[in-house]
């Protein structure tokens, strides 16, 4: 293939996180894993209960498993913004259910991931798990 063209890396393609409606900001590799910070594509700053518009507040953080990407665990930092309406003063943050479920503690592409590795791979909960880098509880409730 003497032809090839080829264009800048992207981490958000690479690690499927378009998919999850996120984009990667940045990167933290170690030896015992990688951790991805994240923001989401869309804005949320519209109130569901009355419409009106929400002002900035402040930032939280949201960490999910991710899919792991060689033979380190992968997390994703997820960076929300909250809320707060200017009409009703109801305080929310940016809606992530197309990256997890609420309270969901791995992606909807490390579910997947771990769903193959079970079926497909025949890999045990205990093995998934320490790839994903959850306790074994939550693997199995995944």
């Amino acid at each position: 293939m003497p032809h090839l063209t080829f264009s800048t890396p992207d981490l958000t393609t690479f690690c499927h996180l378009d998919t999850l409606g996120l984009h990667c900001t940045g990167q933290h590799v170690t030896d015992s894993g990688t951790v991805l910070l994240c923001t989401p594509t869309t804005d949320d700053n519209w109130c569901h209960r009355c419409g009106g518009y929400g002002r900035p507040r402040d930032t939280v953080t949201r960490k999910l498993a991710h899919e792991p990407f060689g033979h380190r665990p992968t997390t994703l930092l997820i960076r929300l913004r909250r809320y707060k309406c200017e009409i009703c003063g109801r305080v929310w943050r940016h809606d992530t259910d197309q990256a997890a479920p609420a309270r969901a503690k791995i992606s909807r592409t490390g579910l997947a991931w771990a769903l193959k590795a079970l079926v497909v791979d025949h890999a045990t909960i205990s093995v998934i798990a320490a790839k994903l880098a959850v306790s074994w509880h939550t693997a199995n409730d995944a």
